[in-house]
């Protein structure tokens, strides 16, 4: 058990210290962050019951409406809900890359638990592609809705409400994507890699440009 609990646990923190560190000069409170990360973690439960009655009403009537419906819209909706009522107006979201911060410790906190009942319903076998793939991933489309809604946090008028909505409809169709591809495709891995490839690219560029904000 304690074995399942650290590989559950693990490629979380590590991936939450790797962007929060990235925050070069002011660090958000590890209060708030960890606050952040424990709302996305109590998210799992109600998305999987949600998830669970979709599926025995058998309203999942297309591998596009699971993908893109029953995962990625109610997850990425979630995560966008709490970051947007209880961190979006706080005081200590006061720069652009706070977004990313807030936006990755959402994500991971959700992935992060989500991983430990996969890994003890599945064995400790699949934990380092568990690792490599699904926990990654939340964590980058955290970085992208993080991003814009940094962009939204300090913009006005129709560019508010524009950088708004990317925020929520950008990982949206990525997490959709995603998720369609492993449903769909056989040799879906020969997909997902380069796809995987293009998320961390873009995800580390958005790192990059909401620092040049600060700097700028």
């Amino acid at each position: 058990m304690l074995a399942i609990l650290s590989a559950g646990i693990a490629p979380g923190l590590a991936l939450l210290s790797f962007f929060y560190l990235k925050d070069e000069y002011e660090t958000e409170p590890i209060s708030m962050v960890l606050k952040t990360f424990i709302f996305g973690a109590l998210l799992v439960l109600p998305i999987m019951f949600i998830q669970y009655v979709l599926q025995e009403e058998n309203l999942l009537h297309s591998p596009f409406v699971e993908a893109f419906v029953s995962t990625s819209f109610l997850e990425e909706f979630f995560k966008w809900f709490i970051l947007f009522f209880t961190v979006y107006q706080h005081i200590e979201f006061d720069e652009h890359y706070d977004g990313i911060v807030y936006g990755v410790s959402v994500s991971l906190g959700f992935a992060t638990v989500e991983n430990i009942f996969y890994l003890f319903a599945n064995g400790l076998e699949s934990a380092i592609g568990r690792a490599i793939l699904p926990v990654s991933s939340h964590a980058l489309f955290g970085v992208i809705m993080g991003y814009y809604l940094g962009k939204a946090k300090f913009s006005k008028g129709h560019e508010k409400i524009k950088w708004t909505l990317y925020s929520i409809g950008t990982p949206f169709l990525l997490h959709g994507i995603y998720d369609y591809i492993i449903i769909t495709m056989d040799n879906w891995i020969f997909i997902i890699i380069p796809f995987m490839i293009y998320l961390w690219w873009l995800g580390l560029r958005k790192v990059k440009q909401a620092k040049k904000v600060f700097i700028a």
